[in-house]
């Protein structure tokens, strides 16, 4: 039985109130949310422009979808922003209406939400150990003309892994050749600079739709902020016809304005990456009775061997939280993701697993 009800991480307040001890004295490794917090430039524009919540937004965010394109080099009529990425998943997919999709497992629950809410049939295609948790060329045979979308996570969640460039592309090209709608979830691909994603490539991919997340990597989860793009303007222009109207409130928007223009914020949160997750990924694989990943995002994957323990209940006797898994398609109670945050907090976890178990206990793997 899952300790949490919550599907997804961050739910302090529940795992908080289950020890009782405040929510201020968790340590949450179950969001991915970058530890630098907001932007000192953002908190600074919004005090400045607190009479924003006084007029009702852009109805059309011009400015916004205006800068999104700015900077992916795109046109404005290619993008639509969204309050937080995951309403859009559900906003496409209702405006989709998908008879027959493919879901690689495990993958984001809202995805298999969103098309069970259609009624569409999901057909799943398992990502397993033995394969290193990535899709290969088996997975273009899996790609027929029976099937209307294909949802890909780049860096995948939870695993964090990356597929290789050229099988991407392959996928996104073989779905096009068998009338195949392609979702690309970008979330966190703004942690690996040296990817460039699909939305360069949209312009030759007009069935392709990326999604991409401002929440995880400018740390502003509660303001929720996200965007698709896609190529083909008249669908991109009936699904923005289809919204609520402002559904993004004015401080998102103003975020999403700014948030690219803070170099020195955006090269921060790298220069802290590249020295914590390669530091946290070392430490967790000496720990015995542990299988990490070397995931490429800002979370690592991994499997506790321990015979019978909970580690996240474990952990959380710490006061320390981590992401259960087990509510993943195709993991099970085993399987953990833990975000890479501050020295001082990725050397807390350390110090409390190897207590949890002691390096004297060796574990099959």
């Amino acid at each position: 039985m899952a300790l949490l009800s919550s599907q997804h991480g961050g739910n302090t307040r529940e795992a908080a109130a289950l020890y009782g001890f405040e929510e201020a004295q968790l340590l949450d490794f179950s969001a991915n949310i970058n530890p630098l917090g907001m932007p000192a430039t953002l908190k600074q524009a919004i005090i400045a422009n607190l009479a924003l919540a006084e007029r009702y937004p852009d109805p059309e965010y011009q400015a916004l979808h205006q800068r999104l394109a700015t900077h992916h080099r795109i046109a404005p009529d290619w993008v639509l922003a969204g309050n937080g990425e995951t309403e859009l998943i559900f906003l496409l997919t209702a405006w989709l209406r998908p008879r027959r999709a493919l879901l690689l497992t495990p993958g984001f629950a809202e995805y298999r939400r969103a098309l069970q809410k259609t009624g569409c049939e999901i057909v799943d295609y398992p990502l397993t150990q033995a394969n290193g948790w990535q899709p290969d060329d088996g997975l273009l045979k899996a790609l027929t003309p029976g099937l209307d979308c294909l949802f890909l996570c780049t860096p995948n969640n939870p695993t964090g892994l990356l597929p290789d460039e050229a099988l991407i592309m392959a996928i996104a090209r073989r779905c096009g050749d068998c009338g195949i709608t392609l979702i690309v979830d970008e979330a966190f691909l703004d942690f690996v600079p040296q990817a460039p994603g699909l939305i360069p490539f949209l312009a030759e991919l007009p069935h392709v739709w990326v999604l991409r997340s401002l929440t995880k990597f400018f740390a502003i989860p509660g303001l929720r902020l996200g965007y698709l793009a896609c190529a083909d303007v008249r669908a991109v222009a009936a699904l923005r016809a289809e919204r609520e109207p402002w559904s993004i409130n004015a401080f998102a928007a103003l975020a999403g304005e700014m948030l690219f223009e803070d170099k020195a914020y955006i090269d921060a949160t790298l220069a802290w990456l590249n020295q914590q997750r390669p530091w946290l990924y070392a430490e967790l694989a000496k720990i015995a009775g542990v299988t990490v990943w070397p995931g490429v995002a800002n979370y690592l994957f991994l499997r506790c061997d321990a015979p019978g323990l909970d580690l996240q209940a474990a952990l959380l006797a710490k006061r320390i939280l981590i992401r259960s898994c087990a509510n993943y398609p195709g993991l099970d109670a085993r399987y953990y993701r833990v975000a890479v945050k501050s020295r001082e907090a990725n050397a807390a976890l350390v110090a409390a697993l190897k207590e949890i178990l002691p390096a004297g206990n060796i574990y099959s793997r």
